[in-house]
Parts: structure tokens; C-alpha cells; sequence
């Protein structure tokens, strides 16, 4: 689609010319090429960085970290809540035999010689030392879980450990590779900046409001009848208006709406083949 000017006509956007800079506007127009290569470019550089193989194997990596890092905080609070059974098994069996004791020492001491008295303080020995042994086996069952889960806590333990080495060494690689790409971009923006900066401000709005409609591609090379931003065809005598209008006349593809700038000089078989 071709852009010309309407004079009179206030209620549609002026068309945007180039015949008012000082610039030679065939030359602006390929600079706008060159801008588009940059701002290719940089999409590309951009798409890559987000994309990096190594940023994907890296979260894989930290969400099985994460994972884990859970069964671990599990296991462990199941193997402390195992060892405080444990342990009051421990302390209850010694309690009883620190009772049992303490009932020896006054059958032994002389303070009681009633043989009944000595008879029930023997009976009162014997139930404690029962009551302890059945303490005792509880205690090794208890013992018997906390170790298996001792074991598990140690696997998991190792789990984690050869993950955070990994997800160490993976983003320490996509640390290297996107300082890579980091400074690529800073070049491209760079150079891009640059070039930006000799175009014409509604030149560059125009182009810039392609970009965002055609999904990066806000200018192309006319070539014959197609355009090489979404490489369809328009029509001939469309081309051809094109290629004959004042210099910076700004036309529009009518398939894609990026800006259309045609070859300074078309090859002669160009229209023959398409």
C-alpha cells in the first residue's frame, strides 16, 4: 500500500514522507533495512538467551533440588520424632531400674528382716525389672525404624549434595554463556542506538509500530512483487507504483504492513520470474 500525501484532509495521520530531510531518502530507507538486521538480530540474540539449553537443564536441576530438599526435611523430622521415642523408652527403662536398684539396696542394707517384707520388696524387683525388659524390646524396635530411616536421611542427604554441586557447576556455565550473549546484545544495541539516531523521528515511530503489528519485522526489501518480510506477493501494478513514486514516499506491504523498500536498481528478469 502506498502512502501518499492528501493535502486538506485533517482528519486522517499525515503520511510519512522523507522529501523534507536533508538525507538522501533512498539512503534512509536502506538504513532502515540495516536497522531491521539489527533489531533481527538482537530478537534473536534475546530468543537464544531465554532458550539456553543450560537455563532449562538449570531449573530441571533446581526443581528436583527443591524436591529433594523436601523428602530430606521429612525424613529427618520422622527420624527425630523415631529418636524422642526412642529416648523415652531409654529413659523410662533406666528409671525402672534405678527403682529396682534402689529396692535391692534396702533388702540388702539389714533395714528390713521381715522375710514377708523381704518377700514383697523381691516381688517388687521382679515386676520392675519385667516392666523394664518389655521397655527394653520396645526400645530396640524403635531403634530397628530409626536406623532404616537413619539410612534414608543419609541417601537423601547425598541426593541434595550432588544436586546443589550440580546446579552450582549448571549456572555457573549459564552464567559463562549468557555474558556471551550479553555482550553480543550490547554491541547490537549499541550499533542499533546508533543508526536509530540519524533516522527521522516519524520515520522511525512508523517503523517501529510495523515491528510491534508484524511480530519483529517493521521493514523489507521489495523484491520483484513480494515482499521479504512475509515473502507473499502483491500485486504488480501495486509494485510498480511503488518503484515509481518521489523519493520518500513510505509504501506498506498490504499482507504483513511493514514497510516496503524497493530495490534501487531491480534486476531486469526480476518481474519475468515472478
Amino acid at each position: 500500500m502506498l502512502q501518499e500525501p492528501e493535502p486538506g484532509d485533517g482528519d486522517e495521520e499525515a503520511p510519512v514522507r522523507l522529501g523534507e530531510v536533508a538525507a538522501d531518502a533512498s539512503v534512509m530507507l536502506d538504513t532502515l533495512l540495516e536497522l531491521q538486521t539489527r533489531d533481527t538480530a538482537i530478537d534473536r540474540l534475546t530468543h537464544r538467551r531465554d532458550t539456553l539449553p543450560e537455563r532449562a537443564a538449570l531449573e530441571s536441576v533446581q526443581a528436583e533440588l527443591t524436591a529433594a530438599a523436601a523428602q530430606l526435611a521429612e525424613a529427618a523430622a520422622r527420624r527425630d520424632e523415631v529418636a524422642r521415642e526412642e529416648q523415652r523408652f531409654d529413659d523410662e527403662a533406666r528409671s525402672l531400674e534405678d527403682k529396682a536398684a534402689e529396692v535391692e539396696r534396702r533388702m540388702y542394707s539389714g533395714e528390713v528382716s521381715s522375710p514377708r517384707e523381704l518377700q514383697a520388696l523381691q516381688a517388687d524387683v521382679d515386676q520392675l525389672r519385667r516392666h523394664r525388659r518389655g521397655l527394653e524390646d520396645r526400645e530396640l524396635e524403635v531403634m530397628e525404624r530409626r536406623e532404616a530411616i537413619d539410612a534414608e536421611v543419609e541417601t537423601l542427604r547425598a541426593r541434595v549434595g550432588e544436586l546443589e554441586s550440580e546446579a552450582e557447576r549448571l549456572g555457573v556455565a549459564l552464567g559463562e554463556v549468557e555474558g556471551e550473549i550479553d555482550e553480543e546484545l550490547g554491541g547490537e544495541r549499541a550499533a542499533r542506538d546508533e543508526m536509530a539516531a540519524t533516522l527521522d523521528a516519524a520515520l522511525l515511530d512508523d517503523y517501529e509500530r510495523c515491528r510491534e503489528r508484524a511480530r519483529g519485522v517493521g521493514a523489507a526489501r521489495l523484491s520483484g512483487n513480494t515482499c521479504q518480510g512475509c515473502h507473499l506477493s502483491i500485486p504488480s501494478v501495486e509494485a510498480e507504483r511503488i518503484r515509481k513514486s518521489p523519493p520518500g514516499t513510505v509504501a506498506h506491504c498490504d499482507n504483513c504492513g511493514c514497510i516496503l523498500v524497493p530495490s534501487a536498481a531491480p534486476a531486469a528478469g526480476s518481474a519475468a520470474t515472478e
